[in-house]
């Protein structure tokens, strides 16, 4: 293949960064007492995280509270060429961090209303390879934060039902690098990077009811948000004498970040255990395609439109708390996660495939006003192999991750 034919493929290639925001890169750890329990948190009573998982819930809240957490995410992923090779690659050891901030405030003189104040990672998190791996074409390195930012309304309309919503800005950074299949004189093969901001808006609104004291749902939908990143930089690193096709430029691209519905149920069998059940769809269908608009183009450095077709899928959530002491709490769970990815459309960033995972956590008061939540998550990615159709890049993939994280509320 020529240079130039694979400069152009370069580019169809690093169309490929949005997958970034694929089932592997959503973080469904936005607090640490319900990720203890597989993440369930929209049919039950719990904190202020309800202004994430059920805006409805916070009118039956009946502390005032401000809570702050972190997770660290350790993944790593596998990769084997396709047979009858023999190569492997493995992504470098990196910590991803997403936080997560709450504040909860019940009125005084208006008792069935209730404020809240969250932040909120939901989509984030680094993957890096060798510089020189098979696949550096694809992608050498992304690193990627975002944070949802959701001033919260709740009404308790009577003793049985809550409703609430919140408006949600997003905001975020990113940052992609890939190899240009151009070498200097010294053999080293050119780079170019991609980087901007973007920002977008969007809403979540959810209901609770309590039928009895032994059973509750909630419903909750979090909006598609569309994101945009206006004057993104892109720069490349290419000999002399390629610097005219490839120009330090900007670029814009528009992404629509999914919707998600979610039906909770709690059932208390007894007073010290909690069931809870969560069950997420999350409306990946919206990401068919994803452009690429280059303020300046060459013969080399053309827009792009590279298709992504995919589809809509379910998350299936069991958790269980179990008040062991009157102030410790034991909780454990575990959820199936299905890809949104289809056969023909893995790349490095999102080697994703259907996930099985398990939780665990505890929760214990510090002192009367003070408490504490951790939690421990082992996710397992299924084997999957395939080869991407407008790359024709093939392979077997496989992925793991564990995450430990900590939550600190403070009760007023």
């Amino acid at each position: 293949m020529s240079s130039a034919k694979k400069s152009v493929l370069l580019f169809l290639m690093i169309a490929g960064w949005k997958n970034l925001f694929g089932g592997a890169f959503q973080v469904n750890l936005q607090g640490n007492y319900q990720t203890g329990m597989a993440h369930c948190g929209t049919g039950g009573l719990t904190n202020a995280a309800g202004i994430f998982f059920n805006p409805g819930t916070l009118s039956f809240l009946k502390s005032n509270s401000i809570s702050a957490g972190v997770n660290l995410i350790f993944h790593q992923t596998e990769y084997l060429e396709a047979y009858p090779g023999n190569y492997t690659a493995r992504s470098q050891n990196t910590i991803g961090t997403p936080l997560n901030f709450y504040a909860h405030y019940k009125f005084k003189k208006y008792d069935k209303l209730s404020a809240g104040f969250g932040i909120y990672t939901p989509f984030g998190s680094r993957v890096k390879y060798d510089e020189d791996w098979k696949g550096q074409f694809l992608l050498r390195e992304i690193d990627l934060k975002t944070f949802f930012i959701q001033p919260t309304l709740s009404y308790r309309l009577n003793d049985k039902m809550g409703v609430g919503a919140g408006f949600v800005y997003a905001t975020g950074n990113l940052k992609l690098r890939k190899a240009v299949p151009v070498q200097d004189a010294a053999g080293v093969y050119s780079e170019g990077e991609l980087s901007g901001k973007a920002k977008g808006y969007g809403f979540n609104v959810g209901f609770y009811f309590q039928a009895n004291e032994k059973f509750s749902l909630g419903i909750d939908y979090r909006s598609a948000v569309k994101v945009k990143v206006n004057d993104g930089s892109a720069t490349f690193t290419v000999p002399s004498s390629l610097q005219k096709y490839f120009p330090s430029t900007s670029f814009t691209t528009q992404i629509i970040l999914p919707s998600v519905t979610t039906i909770g149920l709690a059932y208390h069998p007894h007073k010290k255990v909690t069931l809870a059940f969560d069950c997420n769809y999350v409306g990946w269908k919206t990401y068919d395609t994803l452009s690429f608009d280059f303020k300046q183009n060459t013969e080399k450095l053309t827009d792009v439109h590279s298709p992504r077709q995919y589809e809509n899928a379910f998350i299936y959530r069991l958790g269980v708390e179990y008040k062991w002491k009157e102030k410790i709490s034991l909780r454990a769970g575990s959820y199936y996660d299905q890809t949104p990815v289809k056969p023909g459309y893995l790349t490095p960033e999102t080697p994703d495939a259907d996930k099985l995972s398990f939780t665990c956590g505890a929760g214990f008061d510090i002192m009367n006003n003070l408490h504490c939540d951790f939690a421990l998550l082992y996710t397992d990615a299924k084997q999957r192999t395939d080869t991407n159709i407008e790359t024709a890049f093939t392979g077997t993939w496989k992925s793991k991750a564990i995450v430990t994280g900590i939550n600190i509320t403070y009760k007023f």
